[in-house]
């Protein structure tokens, strides 16, 4: 019965040793869902960064004798309409969405993390007119947003992207801030400001690192969200340019044929599809890892 006593005793000791980073990757690792979201993330990303190795194909050579071929040993998911090889594209493709989600997150996830540090720490007017003017923002439909930038600067993939980075800032901003306002409250920030140290000091080392779970959570839901506008933007004829092997573009380029080779349009939606169900299994995953309510 001592015995007993002693190993529960042990047992809060054992895990208070474990960080907190440590006890979410351990959760994230018991989470189906996310691990199954990260494998499909990760074999894009691979077969993205391995492409040249993948395939033989060019994903920009035309063979207008090939055209709107079905999927076969040559070809394994088919041709376009313009003879290129669908699987080919796809791959390649990868890299473009890809570094469209993350550049435009990148860029969300910087100015959003800038201006709630600046409104959630300093208040009063600062906190005031930051927040009108994300709620301003926020105000127009996203879509209607990214179009009338693209429309301004020009369509371009680093337009599209910018654009998308653009309408993601308030979401960033205000998340950021409502975590600042959580965290500034707290002693170790009272202690920080009692012992002399600068508003940069306090909210580099002590406020923005407690504010950094949310920021992760949201940044990889993000990502999946940024392709799929990109992908939109680009079927509006406002993202990637041809012939640059873009997935929402390659569903433009083959809407007209959805009868005669529906698998032209098929597997490029489906990539999309399992791309941003990827990101968002492993959000999920990331979300409940990370929460310190369902730390034990």
């Amino acid at each position: 019965m001592v015995e007993r006593i002693e190993v529960i005793a042990r047992i809060p000791e054992s895990r208070a040793r474990v960080g907190f980073y440590q006890d979410a990757w351990r959760r994230l690792r018991r989470n189906r869902g996310a691990l199954l979201g990260l494998v499909i993330i990760c074999l894009f990303a691979g077969a993205a960064l391995l492409s040249p190795l993948i395939t033989a194909h060019d994903p920009i050579d035309q063979d207008l004798d090939a055209r709107l071929l079905p999927p076969s040993r040559t070809h394994w998911l088919g041709t376009d309409d313009l003879g290129r090889d669908l699987l080919t594209r796809i791959i390649y493709g990868g890299r473009v969405s890809l570094t469209i989600g993350i550049v435009a997150v990148g860029i969300a996830v910087a100015a959003g993390t800038f201006v709630g540090l600046f409104a959630g720490y300093y208040g009063r007017w600062a906190d005031s007119v930051t927040m009108r003017m994300m709620d301003i923002m926020l105000a127009f439909p996203a879509t209607l947003l990214a179009i009338f930038i693209v429309g301004i600067r020009g369509p371009s993939l680093n337009n599209a992207m910018l654009a998308i980075g653009v309408i993601n800032i308030p979401i960033f901003a205000r998340l950021v801030r409502g975590s600042v306002l959580r965290v500034r409250q707290e002693e170790f920030v009272d202690a920080a400001r009692a012992l002399g140290g600068s508003a940069g000091r306090i909210i580099g080392r002590h406020i923005l690192p407690n504010t950094l779970a949310p920021i992760i959570v949201q940044a990889t839901l993000g990502i999946g969200a940024a392709i799929l506008e990109a992908a939109g933007l680009s079927f509006l004829g406002l993202g990637a340019q041809a012939p640059t092997p873009e997935w929402g573009a390659m569903l433009t380029n083959t809407r007209e044929y959805l009868r005669d080779a529906p698998w032209a349009a098929t597997f490029p939606g489906i990539a999309i599809l399992l791309t941003v169900v990827g990101f968002n299994l492993l959000g999920d995953g990331l979300r409940d890892a990370l929460d310190p309510r369902l730390r034990i």
